[in-house]
Order: C-alpha cells, then sequence, then structure tokens
C-alpha cells in the first residue's frame, strides 16, 4: 500500500470514527475534543502533501466537477448550521459543481428533531481561478462569488409543501473587503480537501445519489 492510500483510509477511518449521529450529516471541530480535531488536521495535512493533483484547476477539472458530499468542517457557516435553534437539525450537506459554466451551490438539509418538518437552505454562488504571481497557488485557488439565498420547507408534519419551496429568497453576503477564496488542497476520484481564505477546512467525499429537489 502507498503512503497516499494508507494516509486516504486513516483518515477516512477517523472520520467514520466521529460520525455518531448516523445521519450523515458534517461534523465540525466543535463537537469534538481537542486531541481529535488535531488528529484530524495532522492526517489531513500529511494527505495533502502527497496529493495526486497538485494542479485541479490546470489538468483535473473533470474531477472537480460534479456532486460532493460534506463529512467534515471547521468553517463558522457550517459549524452556524450546525447549532440550529427550535429543535432544528441540520442533515446532510451537499456540494454541486458545474465546472463548465463556472458555476457552483451549496445546499444543506434541515429538519425537525420531531419530524414536524423538514427543508433546505442553498446557496448559489459563481467562480473563477485566482489571478495570483505563484503558480502553484493559481492553479489550486478559487475566487467564489456568492449569489442568492434559499431558505425552503418541503414538508410540514409529512405534508408536502410546495408554496414553501422557497418561501424566501434573498441576496447572499459576500464580504465588503476581500474576495472569498478557496484552495483545493487534495483532489481523487471521491475525496477533495479544501481551505478557505480564512483557514477553514472542508473534507468532502464524492455524492452519488442527490435528493430530488437539488436539481
Amino acid at each position: 500500500m502507498n503512503n497516499q492510500l494508507f494516509l486516504k483510509e486513516k483518515l477516512q477511518a477517523s472520520l467514520e470514527k466521529i460520525q455518531i449521529n448516523g445521519d450523515a450529516s458534517p461534523i465540525t471541530n466543535l463537537k469534538l475534543d481537542k486531541t481529535t480535531v488535531s488528529e484530524i488536521e495532522q492526517l489531513t495535512t500529511e494527505l495533502e502533501s502527497v496529493n495526486p493533483n497538485p494542479y485541479p484547476l490546470l489538468y483535473a477539472t473533470s474531477l472537480l466537477d460534479g456532486a460532493w458530499q460534506l463529512q467534515y468542517s471547521t468553517a463558522r457557516e457550517i459549524r452556524s448550521l450546525a447549532s440550529l435553534p427550535l429543535g432544528l437539525k441540520l442533515g446532510k450537506v451537499f456540494q454541486v459543481i458545474d465546472v463548465t459554466n463556472k458555476l457552483f451551490f451549496n445546499l444543506a438539509q434541515v429538519q425537525h428533531s420531531l419530524g414536524l418538518l423538514s427543508g433546505y437552505v442553498k446557496v448559489t454562488a459563481s467562480f473563477e481561478p485566482a489571478k495570483e504571481d505563484l503558480e502553484s497557488v493559481a492553479n489550486k485557488r478559487l475566487n467564489v462569488y456568492f449569489d442568492k439565498r434559499y431558505l425552503s420547507i418541503e414538508k410540514i408534519i409529512g405534508i408536502h409543501t410546495p408554496q414553501l419551496n422557497p418561501f424566501k429568497v434573498s441576496s447572499a453576503n459576500n464580504p465588503i473587503d476581500r474576495i472569498p477564496t478557496l484552495d483545493i488542497t487534495y483532489l481523487d476520484e471521491n475525496l477533495r480537501i479544501g481551505r478557505g481564505g480564512d483557514g477553514s477546512l472542508f473534507i468532502l467525499s464524492r455524492a452519488n445519489n442527490l435528493p430530488d429537489f437539488t436539481s
């Protein structure tokens, strides 16, 4: 077994071990002890060092394209979704990338712990490769421009509510003083690791089956 495969399997085993909810929702660092967070960060850094596609925007766009499911993140926006009020719980979180048109959307399933309602939050965005002086950075960094935010309720006590899907559409917030960026630091056929411009970490796996409402 080569080092890349060994590290990948070790990281995936660590992620499976912390998935205690059983609902495939992403785990955040706020839900873990410091030792586990450090272990995941170390394994991630080691795997990034043997990235089989160090220039993904140049040579591996076909791997980047398509649907991904978030497994773990330290990002503020994911941590806030994981701590929803009023009995609401975060479910699966997806990212779907359209490389040809330079578009993507993030979609987070939300449901009430008692099954009173279910729905999702969706954010659409566009992206472009960042123009950096360092070639190694330019070929893995994306500038991100958020567009719309959709809040949708699909069901209330089991009854479909198409009139509430979505019930609110608003402009997504972009930072005033900077352009959000994402560095693709590891990419293969079924695993992707990214680092936000604020240092946040995203670990995603290839998603083969998406819910119907993502079309």
